[in-house]
C-alpha cells in the first residue's frame, strides 16, 4: 500500500501507446520482429524505488507463459543509472540514483523536453520482443535563478539621454525550464533615475536592461550601487540577487563606430591554427586617449567559440586558435565589441561557416593470430597474459598523413603501434580472462584521419571455457536441528552447491565424509541429507561432519563444508531422585527453618524440560522445600517428646509439556534432647507424710520416690540419691539409687521417735549435663498419729537441712544443725556407685535395659526407665501409680 501512495504521488502522467499492433491476447503469438513503445512521465527528484510503469500490465501479458517471461535493459548505460528493472516481474521504478532533470539533459536546460530513452527485451526467444520506452522528465522548480557573479558593474556615461538602454551583461541563469526558468527582474532602489527592461529573444532567452529615467551627473553623485532581482516562475517563486554597481563616467563628445554592423565570413575546413578569419575595425573622431579603442568578445559569446578563435583586443583581428575537426561546430555568431574611453560599447556580429573539406577514409586491415572465425575471435580463458589476438594494418588513401589508431569498448585488451613499423598495430590481451565473469567482449579498432573521419572495424572476442572452478557451497558450515527421538529418514538439510564452469565441468554430485556417522545419508543428486535412526539428545547432542561437492570435470575439482547438527530436547525423561527412601535424623528443638537436609534429584533432559519444581504433595504444613536448592526446613522447632518421627511424601516436577514427575518418601527423625527434667509422681507434695512404726524391721521398705522422664535412652534414666538429713536419727534411712525405694536400716528406738525429713534428689543421666528435680520425704516415727495438726505445723516451717552434695543447689535453706559427718558416708558410697554405674551404662548401652529390669519386691513390672514412644504422647498424670505396702501403718 504504501509503494502504491507513492506511485501516486511521483507519476504525474502515464500514457501507454502500442505502435505495433498483434493478433490475439497471447504473448506466443507475437512475433520477435515486433516491437512496442511506452511512454511515460516523471517528475524529477523522487527518491528509489517509486514505480515508473509495469511493463507486464501496461501491454496487457496479464497471462502465465512457459517459461515464464524475463525482462532486461539493453543497454545499462546511463539511463541504468536512474531505473530499476525487475527480471522477473517487469516492474519498472526508480533506482538509488536521483533523477536530476538538469543533469540528465544539459541541453535542454532552459527548455521544458526532457526524455530518458529505454530498451527493454522481453525473453525468452519465443516471446521476444523490443520494447521502446520514452520517459519524459518533468521539470520541478528545484533551482533558484543565480547570476554568474555576485557584484555587477555597469558603466553609464554622466550625458546618457534619458531613455537610454544599457544591457546588463550578467544575467541570471536558472536551469529549470518553462515558467520555472527566470521570468522577471527588479531593483531594491531605484534611486528615481533608474528602472529595468526585460526583452525575450527568438530563442526564449530574457535579458535585463538599464533604463535611464532621469539626468545624471557624476560631479554630483559617482556611483549607485543597489541589489537587482532575478525571480522565476514557480509557485512559490524562487529568486536570486547580486550587487548592481552603476558606475558614472566622465564622457568626450564621440564614441567608437563600426562602419558595418555584420560580418559573413566562410572559413575552410582544412585551415590551420593561427590562421586569420577576418578583422573588424571601428573609428573614434576624437583625439587621444578619447579615441583609444580596444575589442572584446560580448559575454553572449558561447566559451566554445571563444576557444575556437581569438580576438586581438588592439588590432581587431580573429585568428583560428583550435585546430578544425569533424566536433567542431559548423557556424559561430561572435558578438563584437568596440570600447571607447567614457563610451557605450558599440556592437558588431561576425557569422563564421566553416566548409566541409571531403577526404577518403582510411582502411584497417586486419590479420588474426588467434583462433577466428566470421569476426568472432576464441580465446580460452587461461590464456597467459599479453597472449597476442592480431595484427591490423591502417592504410591512409591520401599516403601522406599519419593516422591514429585506437581500441573502442571495454575488456583486459591493449591495442598499441608495432614499432618500428608505421601505421602497424597490436592487438593483445593485459589480463587474465575469465569465463565464468564474462563470456563475450565487443570490441572495435577506430583509425581517425588527420581531417577527423572516424573508421570502426568491429570484432568479437569469446571466451572458452575451462574446469577452473571449484564446487561452492552456498554455506560453508551449515547448522541444522532436530528434535530428539525423530522418525526414522527424517529429513536434516538440503545442501546445495554452485559451480561457476558450464557444461558436465560445473555438474556438482554431493558426498558424506569419512568422518559422518553410517547412520547419516546424503543423496548425491540432490543434496538431501537425512538421519536414517532415531537420534537421543542424552546419549548424544552434537554431530559434526564434512560433506564434499564435486564437479564432473577432469581432472575432478571438489569442495568441503562442515554440518553442525545440534539434537534438541524433548521432555522425554522424568525427575529422577538419587534415592526413593530419604531419611534425615535431627535433634529436636531444631531452630525453625532450620536446614534439615538436602533432597538431591535429577533430571536428564536439558532447558525448561530439566527445569524441576519440588512439592510436599501430603499436605504437611510443618515442612517447606526451597525449589530451586532442594532444601528440606521446617517452619517451626521441633519437639520429640510431642512427636518422633514424620513422615512426607515430595513430588518432582520438571518444566515440560506435557509435565512429568516422580516422588519420593522422606523420614525425619527426632533425636532425642535432654531437655525435659525428671518428674516426680509420688510423693505428690513436700508436705504429706508417712507413719512408720518404731517397730519396723531393719531392711524393710517403708516407702518410695517414683519419678518419669519425658526423654529417652539415657536422657531418661533416672537416678535417686538423699541429699539432705533431718531426724532423730536421719542415717537411719537409705534409698535406692535405680528403685527410689527408701528402706529402714537400723532398728529403732524409743528415743527415735519423730519427724524425719529426707531431701531426695532425682536426676537423669543425660548428655551433656544431667537435669535433675528435688523432693521432700517426710516420715513420722510413732506408734500412732495422735495430734495431725502438730505435724503438720511441724511440715509448714522451713526445714534446716545441710545439703550433703554441691550440685545441683536447691533452694532450701541450710539446717541450724549440721549433720554429723559419719551419717555422709554411706550417701557418697551410694553416690560413687551411680556414678561407676552412669559411666557403664554410656558406654555399654545394652547394659542399663537389664538394669532397668531390677524392680522391687512389692512392685512387679515396673521398669527403671521410662520410654517415651516415637509415634505417640503421654500424659503423665494418666500414669498408674501402684501403692507401697508399709508394714505397720
Amino acid at each position: 500500500m504504501g509503494q502504491q501512495t507513492c506511485l501516486t504521488n511521483a507519476q504525474h502522467l502515464l500514457f501507454l501507446f502500442l505502435l505495433t499492433n498483434f493478433p490475439g491476447s497471447s504473448l506466443s503469438e507475437a512475433s520477435s520482429s515486433r516491437a512496442s513503445e511506452l511512454l511515460y512521465s516523471l517528475h524529477e527528484g523522487l527518491p528509489r524505488g517509486v514505480l515508473i510503469g509495469n511493463i507486464v500490465q501496461d501491454l496487457q501479458l496479464g497471462f502465465l507463459t512457459d517459461p515464464p517471461l524475463s525482462f532486461s535493459l539493453a543497454s545499462k548505460g546511463l539511463s541504468g543509472k536512474y531505473v530499476t528493472l525487475n527480471n522477473r516481474t517487469g516492474v519498472l521504478s526508480t533506482s538509488a540514483e536521483e533523477l536530476d532533470r538538469e543533469n540528465l539533459c544539459p541541453q535542454s536546460l532552459g527548455l521544458q523536453d526532457c526524455v530518458l530513452l529505454l530498451d527493454i527485451i522481453i525473453l525468452p526467444q519465443e516471446y521476444f520482443r523490443l520494447i521502446k520506452v520514452k520517459i519524459a522528465i518533468i521539470d520541478v522548480n528545484d533551482n533558484s535563478p543565480q547570476f554568474p557573479v555576485s557584484q555587477i558593474f555597469i558603466s553609464v556615461p554622466e550625458n546618457a539621454p534619458v531613455n537610454t538602454r544599457l544591457v546588463i551583461e550578467h544575467p541570471a541563469y536558472d536551469p529549470d525550464g518553462g515558467l520555472n526558468s527566470v521570468q522577471t527582474y527588479k531593483l531594491v532602489d531605484y534611486y528615481g533615475v533608474f528602472t529595468l527592461d526585460v526583452e525575450e529573444n527568438e530563442s526564449g532567452e530574457r535579458t535585463p536592461y538599464l533604463i535611464i529615467m532621469g539626468l545624471l551627473d557624476r560631479e554630483t553623485k559617482a556611483e549607485y550601487k543597489t541589489i537587482i532581482i532575478a525571480e522565476d516562475g514557480g509557485n512559490p517563486p524562487l529568486s536570486g540577487s547580486a550587487t548592481l554597481s552603476i558606475l558614472i563616467s566622465d564622457v568626450n563628445d564621440n564614441c567608437p563606430q563600426f562602419k558595418e554592423s555584420q560580418i559573413n565570413v566562410t572559413l575552410p575546413g582544412n585551415s590551420s591554427t593561427g590562421a586569420t578569419v577576418t578583422t573588424v575595425h571601428a573609428e573614434d573622431r576624437d583625439l587621444g586617449a578619447n579615441a583609444e579603442i580596444t575589442y572584446s568578445f560580448s559575454e553572449r559569446v558561447p566559451q566554445i567559440s571563444k576557444d575556437q578563435f581569438h580576438l586581438d583586443e588592439d588590432t581587431g583581428v580573429i585568428k583560428l586558435s583550435k585546430k578544425i575537426d569533424g566536433s567542431t561546430s559548423p557556424l559561430h555568431k561572435l558578438t563584437v565589441l568596440a570600447n571607447g574611453q567614457g563610451c557605450i560599447p558599440t556592437v558588431m556580429t561576425v557569422f563564421i561557416s566553416i566548409a566541409k573539406v571531403t577526404f577518403r577514409p582510411p582502411d584497417v586491415v586486419p590479420r588474426y593470430i588467434a583462433n577466428e572465425d566470421n569476426g568472432v575471435v576464441y580465446l580460452k580463458e587461461l590464456e597467459p597474459i599479453h597472449s597476442p589476438i592480431a595484427f591490423f594494418t591502417i592504410k591512409d588513401p591520401e599516403e601522406k598523413y599519419k593516422v591514429d589508431c585506437y581500441l573502442e569498448g571495454d575488456g583486459p585488451f591493449r591495442l598499441s603501434a608495432y614499432k618500428p613499423y608505421t601505421n602497424e598495430y597490436l592487438l593483445e590481451t593485459t589480463n587474465t580472462l575469465d569465463y565464468e565473469i564474462r563470456q563475450l567482449y565487443n570490441i572495435a579498432v577506430v583509425a581517425v584521419s588527420v581531417d577527423g573521419l572516424h573508421v570502426k572495424k568491429f570484432l568479437k572476442v569469446q571466451i572458452l571455457d575451462e574446469n577452473d572452478n571449484s564446487p561452492v557451497f552456498t554455506q560453508s558450515t551449515v547448522e541444522v536441528t532436530i528434535e530428539e527421538n525423530n522418525s526414522p529418514n527424517a529429513f536434516l538439510a538440503k545442501l546445495y552447491a554452485t559451480d561457476a564452469d558450464s557444461g558436465d565441468r560445473g555438474q556438482v554430485s554431493y558426498f558424506l565424509g569419512s568422518d559422518a556417522p553410517s547412520y547419516f545419508s546424503l543423496d548425491r543428486v540432490t543434496g538431501i541429507l537425512t538421519v536414517s535412526t532415531m537420534l537421543d539428545r542424552e546419549e548424544k547432542e552434537k554431530y559434526r561432519f564434512t560433506v564434499k561437492a564435486r564437479d564432473s570435470g577432469f581432472p575432478a575439482k571438489e569442495t568441503v563444508a562442515t554440518v553442525y547438527i545440534t539434537v534438541l530436547d524433548k521432555n522425554d525423561n522424568s525427575p529422577r531422585f538419587i534415592s526413593k527412601d530419604f531419611s534425615f535424623f535431627v535433634p529436636e528443638n531444631f531452630p525453625g527453618l532450620g536446614e534439615i537436609g538436602v533432597i538431591s534429584v535429577t533430571d536428564a533432559d536439558a532447558g525448561q524440560n530439566g527445569w524441576i519444581a519440588l512439592s510436599i504433595i501430603n499436605g504437611s504444613d510443618i515442612f517447606v522445600i526451597d525449589t530451586g536448592k532442594g532444601l528440606l526446613r521446617a517452619k517451626v522447632s521441633l519437639d520429640r517428646e510431642q512427636q518422633s518421627s514424620y513422615t512426607i511424601w515430595v513430588e518432582a516436577s520438571d518444566g515440560g509439556d506435557p509435565t512429568l514427575s516422580s516422588s519420593a518418601k522422606i523420614t525425619i527423625l527426632l533425636l532425642d534432647v535432654n531437655d525435659n527434667p525428671p518428674l516426680v509422681l509420688f510423693p505428690q507434695s513436700n508436705t504429706s507424710y508417712l507413719l512408720v512404726l518404731p517397730s519396723t524391721l531393719p531392711g524393710s521398705p517403708v516407702t518410695e520416690v517414683y519419678a518419669v522422664d519425658k526423654d529417652t535412652g539415657m536422657n531418661a534414666v533416672i537416678a535417686y540419691s538423699i541429699i539432705g538429713r533431718r531426724g532423730p536419727r536421719p542415717e537411719s534411712f537409705r534409698i535406692d539409687p535405680k528403685t527410689g525405694n527408701i528402706t529402714l536400716e537400723e532398728a529403732l528406738m524409743r528415743t527415735d521417735c519423730g519427724l524425719y525429713r529426707l531431701l531426695v534428689k532425682v536426676s537423669d543421666h543425660g548428655y551433656p549435663e544431667p537435669l535433675f528435680t528435688t523432693v521432700m520425704v517426710n516420715l513420722f516415727v510413732n506408734d500412732t498419729v495422735s495430734n495431725e495438726s502438730y505435724i503438720e505445723s511441724l511440715l509448714r516451717k522451713d526445714p534446716d537441712i545441710n545439703i550433703e552434695e554441691k550440685e545441683p543447689q536447691i533452694a532450701i535453706e541450710p539446717t541450724q544443725k549440721k549433720m554429723e559427718t559419719d551419717s555422709c558416708v554411706p550417701t557418697l558410697v551410694t553416690l560413687s556407685i551411680l556414678c561407676l554405674g552412669s559411666v557403664v551404662l554410656v558406654t555399654l548401652m545394652g547394659m542399663y535395659i537389664c538394669i532397668r529390669k531390677g524392680k522391687k519386691e512389692h512392685r512387679t513390672n515396673e521398669n527403671l526407665e521410662v520410654q517415651i514412644p516415637l509415634n505417640g504422647k503421654i500424659d503423665f498424670h494418666l500414669l498408674e501409680k501402684k501403692p507401697i505396702e508399709i508394714s505397720n501403718i
